[in-house]
């Protein structure tokens, strides 16, 4: 089965733009549609309007230099894996990057194919397990906001036995507890009710 993997180039150099069209087949088992922008406002345009999997990023570009680029971009199109390009001494820039949000970095002048299609498969891989993780703990804290639970002390008459809200509305204990629990009611008639209200259904 066929893939094809929709990538934007962000360089704005065209030599390595080219290079990188080079190294990635736009035919075969596993296909590369490229795109490439030199300036990262138009790359932003590009990611809200076309479906991307994956930005190869120079952090030095006309309109934005360095780690900046990459907040930026992230900012941006928050849900897109991408790989940063350094230059070739820029290990520790490429490293700063992972921190900020990259899932890799290439340093140019050590490309190859294999390297470059393995890196976009490690990066695709990695920001599918970060956005379940997003999704997880998304779900997690709806979940913990629809938790409803009594604690502290409830104000409650002592002679009807309604119960105070925060606003100071009085309501009916069951009308309070259903608003702050997962608790659903069920009536019935206790055995003293019962021989005091219906006597002559009682037991003797």
């Amino acid at each position: 089965m066929s893939e094809a993997l929709q990538i934007l180039v962000i360089e704005d150099n065209p030599a390595d733009a080219d290079l990188i069209r080079e190294l990635l087949p736009a035919t075969g088992p596993t296909s590369f549609q490229i795109e490439s922008v030199a300036r990262l406002a138009d790359a932003v345009i590009r990611l809200k309007d076309e479906g991307h999997d994956l930005v190869l990023l120079d952090l030095g570009l006309p309109d934005s230099q360095g780690l900046q680029t990459l907040r930026r971009l992230r900012q941006a199109a928050p849900g897109v894996a991408v790989i940063v390009l350094t230059g070739t001494d820029d290990n520790e820039l490429g490293l700063a990057a992972l921190h900020e949000g990259a899932q890799d970095y290439l340093a140019k002048g050590q490309i190859n194919r294999n390297l470059m299609v393995r890196s976009i498969r490690y990066a695709l891989e990695r920001e599918k397990i970060l956005d379940d993780l997003r999704q997880a703990r998304a779900a997690a804290e709806t979940a913990l906001a629809t938790v409803k639970t009594l604690t502290g002390l409830l104000p409650i008459c002592a002679a009807c036995k309604q119960i105070r809200d925060d606003q100071g509305y009085w309501n009916k204990v069951e009308t309070y507890i259903a608003k702050h629990t997962d608790v659903q009611f069920t009536h019935s008639l206790c055995p003293d009710c019962v021989q005091k209200y219906f006597p002559d259904q009682s037991e003797p």
